[in-house]
């Protein structure tokens, strides 16, 4: 390609000499990721789900660093690129470099950056050469951290994005609730906005949009297509629809491969093979039984979740049918966005001997800190003393002191066997 049509489609996307829409902030994101990319000599990932605003961030990032010619932003699912391979990825730095003659060491951003096959090679050289800060971003968070590893161990960080968290959904509608009076005072309009987060989830475009199931069916196809299918060579199109349509119908739920195979009448070994590319392709995710056993842990059923309730519900349920399973789910979401934020943090699901269960183990460093079940329908006496009765043997297996329950909308405290369960409305723990 010719340096001056370069340049034409980078003018397009950059900061250079003009102002571009670089979206509504997502500050936890956002400071987090300007630290990391200001502070470390790291080549900064940024994965997740695709549609979930890596690119926005990306953008607020460059201006809040330098908004202006020190800066480079690279998409690379433009269509103006004809052929995506190592020579356009030199070629565009070379362009930029001479056209635009950043007088410091520049932050260069390249945007979807699976795209380009052996791009690790020129990240590599780059940052080797000290010539600029790298930050890139893909929608494969296992593919990159694989990539980079390869040729960068030690070299990068990689940082998730999920879809929108209660608080920015309510940013994203006009409702700011960032102080605790504030969320207080506005508690009857955030309980009307959960509902619609419940069940079309945090897509930053769908939480915009009116065209909110068109706009998810759209996503599952993309990201199938897209990430899967065509990244990985994949002949039996409709099987991993199939497959990722039972996962988002059985969201919060325990599965084994064997089982699915037996009930999809699919072979082991395909089950297998797509389910870790749904997991790649950020679609679904899971979560292990605790247990100090590697083996017990590794070898016991996983419990999946959606990387959004919104497209489970539109792929897989209809929405009131499962609320007890979709809150669980968004709760699980939230463990996993802390996680990101916290290193030492971790989180499981408990269950013993007799099948008596607890929906989450949070754990932090060596010691487990919380044990939390969710609940919808509190209020139905043969489900709360289930609820309770599993929450208590997991409180005194693991020595604490109390547990939590996150219901829909009840709120109080009792003492129960001399141990303090706590109940909290979903909307309340997501915020506070």
């Amino acid at each position: 390609m010719q340096k001056d049509y370069i340049f034409e489609i980078l003018s397009d996307w950059n900061l250079w000499g003009k102002k571009l829409d670089t979206g509504i902030k997502r500050e936890k994101y956002l400071d987090e990721l300007v630290n990391l990319t200001t502070n470390t000599n790291q080549v900064i990932c940024i994965a997740g789900v695709r549609r979930s605003g890596k690119s926005t961030i990306m953008r607020q990032i460059a201006k809040e660093v330098e908004d202006g010619a020190n800066t480079l932003i690279v998409n690379f699912e433009d269509e103006r690129f004809p052929e995506r391979n190592l020579k356009l990825l030199t070629d565009i730095y070379n362009t930029y470099l001479e056209k635009i003659k950043p007088k410091k060491k520049p932050f260069i951003f390249l945007d979807e950056i699976q795209e380009i096959p052996e791009w690790e090679k020129f990240v590599r050289g780059v940052h080797e050469r000290k010539e600029a800060n790298i930050i890139v971003s893909g929608s494969s968070s296992k593919l990159l951290s694989a990539e980079l590893a390869t040729l960068l161990t030690g070299r990068h960080i990689t940082f998730f994005i999920y879809p929108l968290s209660l608080r920015e959904f309510l940013k994203f509608k006009n409702l700011p609730a960032n102080k605790e009076v504030e969320i207080l005072a506005k508690r009857t309009e955030i309980k009307g906005l959960i509902s619609e987060y419940m069940e079309y989830g945090g897509f930053p475009e769908v939480c915009l949009s009116s065209e909110k199931k068109r706009i998810l069916l759209s996503y599952f196809d993309t990201i199938i297509t897209r990430d899967i299918i065509d990244r990985f060579n994949i002949r039996e199109k409709e099987k991993i629809k199939i497959l990722a349509k039972y996962y988002f119908t059985n969201i919060s739920s325990p599965i084994t491969f064997n089982k699915i195979s037996k009930f999809l009448k699919l072979p082991l070994t395909t089950v297998e093979r797509f389910s870790e590319y749904l997991e790649t392709a950020s679609l679904i995710f899971f979560v292990k039984r605790f247990s100090y056993s590697l083996k017990e842990q590794e070898n016991s059923p996983r419990k999946v979740y959606s990387i959004d309730t919104g497209m489970s519900n539109t792929l897989g349920f209809r929405f009131i049918e499962k609320l007890g399973k979709i809150m669980e789910n968004i709760v699980a979401l939230e463990l996993k966005r802390r996680q990101m934020f916290n290193p030492s943090f971790e989180f499981y699901y408990w269950k013993d001997y007799q099948q008596r269960e607890v929906d989450f183990v949070v754990k932090e460093g060596l010691k487990v800190k919380q044990l939390i079940q969710v609940c919808f329908d509190i209020n139905n006496r043969e489900t709360k003393e289930r609820e309770i009765k599993a929450l208590l043997k997991g409180i005194k297996e693991f020595k604490l002191k109390e547990g939590l329950i996150i219901t829909e909308d009840l709120e109080k405290e009792e003492i129960i066997e001399d141990i303090k369960i706590i109940y909290k409305p979903l909307w309340k723990w997501l915020l506070f």
